[in-house]
């Protein structure tokens, strides 16, 4: 299947759309678990501000006190008592607490690091993992219409853009905070008239960031939009890679991939051009502010201000001055940095919980009890299902009993697979029931369903890691014994001792180091370790060869002897000794019962046996005509 990545929707604009105050529900429902990480990094970000914001004061004191002695050396909360007499002293005295207060200051930076990374890289991964949990949980329509590279970038991209904010964002807003209210308290104590000067661009300011976020509120949720097309582009693309090289296609999905790419630079180009523009403004209207400052607080100090300028300004104050507004600058400029990461986090964060609110997850009650498998019977009660409006499959009705060996055969598009993954719950039926042993399975613990059924299907998936890992997988306490039997029972044992490291080889992702064949046997040999009370097998021997196939269906009838098996084979030779044979077309069941049965009728069945027997001239017409519909109609949906 492919989607093209170029498209303009947005996979998960929906689910953005049902989020409300995504970060308030990031701090409350993650952050509760992180407060002392928090607290560490709130408390110390105040110590760490104001202990920076110390030494000006000092040195403004020691300018007027110590090297001009305009004034008498006095300190905040310190006993006169305490204070040296001498100016020598005073100065050395000015010297030790500015050393203390940058030693001080290293201290509390420190835990404030340590805080906010703590807590941020926890509820990073609170986040992911639950976020990941709630993906893997939703039911397969959810995977239909989205790629891997899509959930990847709300796994990924979306995710550490919320820990961005969390660390960086949150430091730096406290920061802001903590040096605009401490460099503002600071400038009103020493000349609260020079002070409203210095203070006149905030207003500005507020105005200019009201408008940045306006405008780039939308342009961040189009980038991440875009950036999640073009991750799906480039999986989607190195995931083909064998079939771009065989197809000589490189320079169509270049240029794809180049469309893609675009899409994003022009998207994130958009808002990086308003946020350049911003930030320089930003520091402009500061600047101006530093500017205005500096002349009028000259004028106090050399008693040339107006009239309305009355308090006394001293030159070690003035010096103060300076130094704080121009660290004042820095803050107010970084607000607008601030607020550009709050809204990059805040798209990725509807993103993220619109992920989490996705409906969609099938039903399961608290107190359902876990499916208890006795004799292995299988009922499916007049059972219709579809993916849409439409039914994939309608009205199947058919009873299994126990230990039975029950096929499935159709054309291609009947609704076999369908069929038997309404046995697995990976969908709800629309109407009637599936039932195991006389109970519905809407009404027990999924994980339950699944534990009791084997499931090997046409689509063989190996995970990245050794043989052994994949055979085991599910059955992850097994032993080096049991391993070796199951791959031994599916004809596996022989290639895998042949491999570079035998049941230790690295298979590499999705098994791309092994043929289709060898796939299957190890994925068969993974069911046969797990001995469910019932075996799902959909085409499992549809990527080997006729001798493998003999050797691999030898096995498998040992291990279908005394339990439920529902197979599903295009290779009509495969199942024709199956207890009873289900024959699908169009969603329905049109016959069904033994393979001698069915020849003997001369229907579907005996046409599609005769087809794979080569007696193609003696096929009616009528079949010939309906399997050229069938294909049309196949063609079509794909």
């Amino acid at each position: 299947m492919d989607i093209d990545a170029a498209s303009d929707e947005d996979v998960f604009e929906d689910a953005r759309d049902r989020v409300e105050r995504p970060m308030w529900r990031l701090f409350t429902e993650y952050g509760r678990g992180q407060r002392g990480a928090f607290l560490v990094g709130l408390v110390s970000s105040v110590f760490a501000r104001m202990l920076d914001l110390l030494p000006p004061l000092l040195l403004a004191l020691a300018i007027d006190a110590v090297i001009q002695g305009e004034s008498g050396y006095s300190l905040l909360f310190v006993p006169q008592g305490l204070i040296p007499d001498e100016t020598t002293g005073q100065l050395w005295l000015t010297a030790g607490l500015i050393a203390a207060s940058f030693a001080g200051g290293a201290i509390f930076h420190y835990s404030r690091n340590w805080g906010w990374n703590k807590f941020a890289q926890h509820v990073q991964h609170a986040v992911r993992t639950d976020t990941y949990e709630t993906m893997q949980r939703l039911n397969m329509d959810f995977f239909a219409d989205k790629q891997t590279g899509e959930m990847m970038s709300v796994l990924s991209n979306d995710v550490n853009r919320l820990e961005k904010f969390l660390n960086d964002g949150l430091n730096s807003s406290s920061r802001l905070v903590i040096m605009v209210v401490g460099i503002a308290t600071y400038l009103f104590y020493m000349n609260w008239q020079l002070a409203l000067v210095a203070l006149l661009p905030v207003p500005i300011i507020a105005v200019f960031t009201k408008r940045f976020i306006e405008t780039i509120q939308p342009k961040y949720a189009d980038v991440r939009s875009s950036v999640g097309r073009l991750n799906s582009r480039l999986e989607n693309n190195l995931s083909g890679i064998q079939i771009i090289k065989t197809a000589n296609t490189e320079t169509y999905e270049s240029d794809r991939v180049e469309d893609s790419s675009q899409e994003y630079l022009d998207a994130n180009w958009d808002a990086i051009e308003t946020r350049i523009t911003f930030f320089p403004g930003l520091r402009l209207v500061s600047g101006l502010g530093f500017v205005v400052t500096f002349v009028v607080g000259g004028l106090m100090v050399i008693g040339e201000a107006p009239a309305a300028l009355s308090v006394a300004l001293s030159p070690g104050e003035f010096v103060a001055f300076i130094i704080y507004t121009q660290r004042f600058v820095w803050p107010m400029a970084q607000f607008g940095q601030i607020i550009n990461m709050y809204q990059r986090a805040y798209a990725s964060a509807e993103r993220v919980f619109g992920l989490m609110e996705t409906p969609g997850r099938l039903a399961e009650a608290d107190d359902a009890p876990p499916l208890s498998v006795t004799e292995g019977a299988v009922e499916y009660d007049d059972v219709t299902f579809g993916y849409d409006d439409d039914p994939v499959v309608e009205d199947v009705d058919f009873e299994v009993e126990g230990g039975d060996t029950v096929a499935l055969v159709g054309p291609t598009g009947a609704g076999k697979s369908t069929v038997l993954k309404l046995l697995l719950r990976m969908y709800d039926v629309d109407e009637g029931a599936v039932r195991i042993d006389g109970q519905d399975l809407r009404d027990v613990q999924i994980p339950s369903i699944r534990q009791a059924i084997g499931y090997v299907s046409q689509e063989t998936f190996l995970f990245y890691g050794t043989v052994r890992e994949n055979i085991a997988y599910g059955t992850f306490d097994a032993t080096d014994e049991e391993i070796r039997a199951a791959a031994e029972a599916a004809e596996a044992h022989q290639f895998v001792e042949n491999l570079p490291d035998g049941y230790d080889t690295m298979v590499g992702e999705r098994g791309v180091k092994l043929s289709g064949g060898q796939r299957q046997r190890i994925a068969i040999a993974r069911a046969m370790l797990k001995d469910p009370e019932i075996l799902v097998l959909d085409e499992a021997t549809s990527d080997v060869d006729t001798e493998t196939e003999m050797l691999i269906q030898r096995s498998l009838d040992e291990l279908t002897s005394e339990r439920t098996t529902f197979a599903i084979a295009h290779r009509l030779s495969t199942v024709k000794d199956a207890d009873t044979i289900l024959v699908l077309e169009d969603g329905r069941v049109v016959e069904r019962g033994t393979h001698a049965e069915l020849l003997a009728s001369e229907g579907l069945y005996a046409n599609l046996w005769a087809v794979q027997a080569g007696e193609i001239d003696e096929l009616p017409e009528e079949f010939v005509q309906r399997a050229i519909q069938r294909r049309a109609r196949t063609d079509a949906d794909d």
